[in-house]
């Protein structure tokens, strides 16, 4: 499963979002994975996702395969609408 997105927060996916949203998908078994700029990295890694240099307006996709893929995506686009760092993008 996928879900896009677009970065809404002003400063991007920095170090304080991107690793609360790391601790949040450590908390499922399924694989997670972080898509930007033509890039895959393992969304329970910090480094990986600090690595891709997301910023302001960027799209995203977060890639869920497992048992609770459903799970995961819905706390994922949850903590990111809420906290206001991305919306869901229907491209």
């Amino acid at each position: 499963m996928e879900r896009n997105f677009i970065i809404t927060a002003e400063y991007g996916l920095h170090a304080r979002p991107a690793t609360k949203m790391v601790n949040k998908a450590m908390m499922f078994d399924a694989d997670l994975l972080l898509k930007a700029k033509g890039q895959v990295v393992n969304l329970k890694s910090v480094m990986g996702v600090m690595s891709l240099g997301i910023y302001k307006g960027e799209n995203i996709s977060i890639i869920a395969n497992g048992t609770d893929e459903i799970e995961a995506l819905d706390e994922m686009t949850a903590y990111l609408t809420t906290e206001g760092i991305g919306k869901v993008s229907h491209e």
